[in-house]
């Protein structure tokens, strides 16, 4: 991380660092052994005072067996919608924002699709246990389920399991451009 100083997810870090290390019975000392972050930075860390490298979280995350999405994310907040500034370059417009996350045991796809005006796509279901993450580009998605729908514009995103029969429909008057991760 790069300037991020006082975001919500340098507070996640520092509470959340705290309360696993604890948990695994290590010492601060410990913790930076097994990861190969300084003590000094996990000190800093822990009390909301330092930036640290992704890739650091990544070997926090590691060293205390817990995903990086529970490191990074407010303790109540679903995975598939964190929506946390997790990077900020020097300018505003450099930055990288973690929408969400699902579990995956064999592989991740990603996808580009677009559909045309009125156009849809009907889905059957995947195998239990899969799930999906879209992200709209441009235009208007509308994902329909057998109980529910989500409409979804430029800049949104949804998590939801694929185990069950979907539709994709353009909802708006132009194409819609989405990407799309299939995790299984």
């Amino acid at each position: 991380m790069q300037d991020v100083n006082d975001s919500p997810v340098l507070r996640n870090v520092g509470a959340n660092l705290r309360e696993f290390r604890k948990q695994a019975g290590m010492s601060q000392e410990v913790l930076a052994q097994r990861s190969g972050v300084s003590r000094r930075t996990i000190i800093n860390l822990e009390a909301g005072e330092a930036n640290v490298s992704l890739a650091s979280l990544d070997y926090l995350a590691e060293a205390l067996k817990v995903r990086f999405v529970d490191l990074v994310s407010a303790p109540a907040t679903p995975h598939s919608k964190i929506n946390e500034l997790a990077w900020r370059g020097g300018d505003s417009e450099s930055r990288a924002m973690l929408l969400g996350s699902a579990a995956a045991s064999q592989e991740v796809q990603l996808w580009t699709w677009s559909l045309a005006r009125g156009a849809r796509y009907d889905a059957e279901p995947d195998p239990s246990g899969w799930s999906e993450m879209v992200l709209v580009a441009e235009g208007k998605l509308r994902i329909e389920f057998s109980d529910a729908s989500l409409e979804l514009g430029a800049g949104e995103h949804a998590t939801y399991s694929s185990a069950q029969y979907y539709s994709y429909v353009n909802a708006g008057s132009e194409t819609v451009r989405f990407v799309r991760n299939v995790i299984c």
